[in-house]
């Protein structure tokens, strides 16, 4: 009884953190990993538990994501199922370990991205002729690492869009959360079929991460665009830091 709360309660986190910005990958994964589950199967039982959440932001935020600009979202929505199908794919040929070196330095490069983001952004598009082609090439390959592993993968996605002049946070929000769950439907199609998830942890944790995935996006909309960026900021910090001493202990 007492794990299952733990369960539910890391689904809940989890939605809110990745309606807000991202990163609930972060409290699902150890979680299911401190209850014994091996880790393989916990990525799995993670991913599947999060799809919901991140579909239930997306309603919540299905006015904002008209407006996000740098390409077609239905083209997004199309490399984003690509990308996730060959990450997940991936994941069955590519030992993980190697995969979990990298990521500390991944996200060292999408912390500095988003926060330097509009300044590199600005000075790049005065050399360079940056079109919507570029940014859905940049998704694609962020799709498949979201569905290699998909740890802070919406932290990531908002700061390659960054570096495009993208910079509404709202808008940026709603159209993350929505093709991070379209990233995960792909994979999750491709883990329900190998067998890896546990469905039943799977479950409580599923219904925690819509309950805190619908509230966390109405949440974020009394926050302000700066404030929110700052607080965005601090979790890339965070999470990296944790990533880094991950790999160092």
């Amino acid at each position: 009884m007492e794990n299952n709360v733990l369960i539910f309660c890391a689904g809940l986190v989890a939605g809110a953190m990745n309606s807000i910005a991202g990163g609930g990958s972060f409290v699902t994964f150890p979680a299911l990993v401190f209850l014994g589950m091996p880790s393989v199967s916990a990525n799995a039982t993670s991913t599947v538990a999060l799809f919901p959440g991140s579909l239930a932001g997306a309603w919540a935020y299905r006015g904002e994501c008209g407006t996000f600009t740098g390409a077609s979202l239905k083209a997004m929505i199309g490399a984003s199922l690509a990308g996730g199908a060959a990450g997940a794919l991936l994941l069955y040929t590519t030992p993980t370990t190697i995969f979990d070196k990298l990521i500390p330095w991944l996200l060292v490069m999408g912390t500095l991205a988003f926060s330097l983001g509009p300044k590199v952004g600005l000075i790049v598009r005065r050399r360079v002729a940056i079109g919507p082609g570029a940014l859905l090439v940049g998704q694609v390959v962020l799709a498949v690492y979201g569905g290699y592993f998909g740890g802070a993968v919406g932290i990531m996605m908002m700061a390659v869009w960054s570096l495009f002049g993208i910079t509404d946070i709202r808008s940026m929000n709603a159209a993350k959360t929505l093709l991070v769950g379209v990233t995960n439907f792909a994979a999750v199609l491709c883990f329900a079929a190998t067998g890896l998830v546990w469905w039943g942890q799977s479950c409580i944790m599923l219904v925690g991460a819509v309950i805190g995935g619908y509230g966390g996006a109405h949440y974020a909309r009394r926050i302000s665009p700066h404030h929110l960026r700052i607080g965005i900021t601090l979790l890339n910090v965070v999470i990296t830091a944790l990533f880094l001493m991950r790999s160092i202990a």
